[in-house]
């Protein structure tokens, strides 16, 4: 389980699909004096995952320029075995230490460690 750095975004809910979904996720992820938002990738609009419609490269910006870390939490699989680019893009963020793909919060906790 994550830590008290870590906002939860419920799985429930309106898809997230645009800059001010992100900046609502890091407005409340400050109030609760996290660091991370660990955000069901379910709960992302389809949009996200065609990146030529430029909604993830938008919401990930915001993240990074707001120094919060963003996790996307579940199976993109469908996702990435339909778009080299977002594969790669998948790879390249877990690489990183603003934007993680991870399978689950006990993933985002090891890896946060």
């Amino acid at each position: 389980m994550p830590d008290d750095s870590v906002h939860l975004c419920p799985p429930d809910g309106p898809r997230l699909r645009d800059e001010r979904d992100a900046l609502d996720l890091i407005g409340e992820a400050w109030g609760h004096g996290a660091t991370w938002v660990a955000v069901p990738a379910e709960r992302l609009h389809e949009d996200f995952f065609s990146l030529r419609t430029g909604v993830a490269g938008e919401i990930a910006q915001k993240f990074v320029n707001y120094r919060m870390g963003l996790a996307i939490v579940g199976d993109v699989s469908r996702f990435t075995a339909a778009s080299e680019a977002l594969r790669a893009w998948v790879l390249e963020s877990n690489r990183g230490t603003h934007l993680w793909f991870v399978r689950d919060l006990e993933e985002l906790a090891a890896r946060r460690s």
